[in-house]
This record gives C-alpha cells, structure tokens and sequence, in this order.
C-alpha cells in the first residue's frame, strides 16, 4: 500500500509515520492483491483532541473512518478497527454475491475451508421517520433554529437558492457546513 500522510497543525514525526504505516498496512491481509490507489491519511490536532482521517478510494468502494482520542496512537488503533469493520462488512457482502462477476470480486479474500466464518455486520435498522414542513429560510437563520432545538444538523428550504432544500450542520471544529444539491 501507498500512503499520503499529512498533518495540520502537527508535524508528522518519523515515528507517527511508521506507526501508521504499520498499523494501517494490516489492512492488506483482507485484499486479493494490495489496492493500487494512494491511502489518505491526515493526522491534526483541534481541542487537545488527536484526529485521524483515512481514506481508502477503490474502484466501486470508498472506506473511510475518522476517530479522535486524546493520544494520537490511540485514535491510529481506534480508525483501524473502524476500517477492519467497514471491510468486513463489504467483504461479507461481496461473498454473498452469487455472480462471480462482482465489482468487489478482485478486493476481497474469499474464505475457503469447511469452517463458516461468521463476520459481526452493521445492519442499518430504521427506528423513526419524521415528517414536517419545509419553512423558507435563510442560511443564518437555519443556524439559529438548528442551535436553538439543539441538534447537530437542519433541513430547511432555503430561499437564497430557489428555495431549494438544503441542509445546515454543527462540524467538530465549531464551525457549520452547507449541503445543497447540484444544479444541473
């Protein structure tokens, strides 16, 4: 594996370095041949809170993980284990497959043996749906209503752009972020 390892607001010592090109290249043991794209790595410091991003792009599949703890090897071994599930989970989908022409047949190793291997999937269980009404509002005033209910994102129709919906939402460094769909 290639790594980018980059970091803000921290300079990235030979011995980070090798630790997360150690703990990281584990990771090849779950891939066929190991993944010809470049692994994003990106290593900061915000709040006296260590960060670490990864990104791993491949064809059809994106792993990304992001952790934060208060030790910097900490949050290399908690975004490890992050990925090992995300691949696990995209693994045991892949050997579902019945078609051996699957986008992921190349990525991941397929179990042999007579022994069944059970891998802990995420399943993604919908508990509530809510229903409401789009108000026009502007960005401003999102933040506001957003930080007045108390949550970390808002929905809203924004009158700015056509009243198209868009959404607001709180980021970790205290700042806010805007998704609004493109226009075509």
């Amino acid at each position: 594996m290639k790594f980018n390892i980059r970091g803000e607001n921290l300079e990235v010592t030979e011995a980070l370095r090798d630790y997360v090109e150690k703990k990281l290249g584990k990771l090849e043991r779950y891939f066929e041949a190991p993944p010809t794209s470049e692994v994003h790595v990106t290593l900061s410091v915000l709040r006296e809170l260590n960060n670490v991003e990864v990104t791993i792009p491949l064809t059809g599949v994106l792993l990304r993980a992001e952790e934060r703890a208060g030790d910097m090897y900490a949050s290399i071994d908690l975004v490890l284990d992050k990925l090992e599930r995300q691949i696990r989970k995209h693994k045991t989908k892949a050997n579902r497959r019945i078609r051996q022409e699957s986008e992921y047949k190349n990525y991941f190793q397929v179990e042999t043996g007579g022994t069944a291997v059970m891998e802990d999937e995420d399943e993604f269980e919908l508990v509530r749906t809510k229903q409401f009404n789009l108000k026009p509002m502007d960005i401003e005033e999102a933040i506001l209503q957003m930080n007045m209910i108390g949550h970390t994102f808002f929905v809203f129709s924004n009158t700015e752009a056509s009243e198209n919906v868009n959404v607001v939402y709180k980021r970790h460094d205290g700042k806010y972020g805007l998704i609004e769909p493109l226009r075509n």
